[in-house]
């Protein structure tokens, strides 16, 4: 999988999950969100299947991630 992204899904009732794929399957996903019905989403760690018509939100994280402590200026 090239270059993953971290996303979260949050559905109806407040439930969120988090997951990393690829930006062709963010494509796809935006694609199919639009279509509703379920969809396999394809994560580093295995396949989600989703019933997109209960999706609320799609929170994509940045490229960049920080681990440890910054420096100060």
């Amino acid at each position: 999988m090239a270059e993953a992204q971290r996303i979260e899904i949050g559905f109806e009732g407040g439930q969120v999950i988090s997951a990393r794929i690829g930006e062709e399957d963010l494509k796809d996903l935006r694609k199919q969100l639009e279509k509703g019905g379920w969809h396999d989403l394809h994560t580093e760690d295995g396949v989600v299947s989703l019933y997109l018509g209960k999706v609320a939100f799609v929170r994509v994280g940045t490229h960049s991630s920080r681990v440890g402590f910054g420096t100060v200026d």
